[in-house]
């Protein structure tokens, strides 16, 4: 069994949006307060994280886990990586983390965060990782069990997804090929990308992401990486079919 705890469920810039008048970002329900998107799951004692925001820090404090066995990432935008340095308490007490992503992901990193990720350039009190490169077309394992990567396109770049046993985790989802979807069969729980009402060059909004849903047919799904374009977290979620939810930060839920 899973347990994953939603530590963000916002768009790149979050909710709300610095200096934004637009009423759900001045909403006083904090359903409706997003910060970037990523969760933590865990099972048997393990615990991992799926991208690493500039939130993470507070995500953290926010929902104390007492280690972290690793990072997943989805792919390189800064709302995925950039709290990247805040691994470091981890570090610290644990030695180093392990690191999962593709060779494009990675190369990103060692550019931006080249005083971590470079050995031979390290700076002093700077956190140490293990790569462990992941590709589309071979599962790979976490402790004592295979994950299932999937490829979605985010516009014109490609995006990892994760299968843990029957739940599946797909950010900054465009589109998707037949192919990959069929490692989505019989799902317990889907975590999808849903952005806003009006269609997006590289998201998916409402209505494509209900189409997806239907297509993949999990016995839930729950909407993430939320704009406050979407709209209020309560109308939304009482318009949807009764087996789709708009998560929200701190949800926890559990799969098998």
């Amino acid at each position: 069994m899973f347990k994953i705890i939603f530590l963000g469920t916002g768009t790149s810039q979050g909710i709300p949006i610095i200096g934004s008048k637009h009423p759900v970002c001045l909403s006083k329900n904090p359903k409706d307060k997003r910060l970037r998107v990523s969760i933590a799951i865990s099972w048997n004692d393990f615990i991992y994280v799926i991208d690493c925001g500039p939130d993470f820090r507070q995500q953290i404090l926010r929902n104390p886990i007492p280690r972290l066995d690793g990072v997943i990432f989805t792919h390189e935008h800064a709302d995925h990586t950039a709290g990247l340095d805040d691994i470091r308490p981890f570090f610290f007490r644990q030695g180093n983390i392990d690191f999962y992503a593709s060779q494009k992901v990675f190369s990103a990193l060692d550019i931006r965060f080249s005083y971590i990720m470079n050995d031979a350039n390290k700076y002093p009190g700077a956190p140490s990782i293990n790569k462990n490169l992941v590709n589309k077309n071979k599962k790979f394992k976490l402790q004592d069990l295979f994950i299932t990567p999937i490829e979605v396109m985010h516009h014109k770049l490609e995006v990892m997804g994760y299968r843990f046993g029957n739940f599946a985790y797909l950010t900054d989802v465009k589109t998707i090929t037949d192919e990959e979807l069929k490692k989505l069969e019989n799902l317990d729980v889907l975590v999808l990308s849903a952005l806003r009402v009006e269609p997006h060059p590289s998201h998916l909004n409402l209505e494509e992401a209900l189409i997806l849903a239907k297509k993949i047919n999990p016995k839930k799904t729950y909407f993430t990486h939320i704009s406050h374009l979407l709209g209020f977290h309560d109308e939304v979620e009482a318009s949807l079919p009764s087996n789709i939810h708009l998560a929200y930060d701190t949800l926890e839920i559990t799969s098998s």
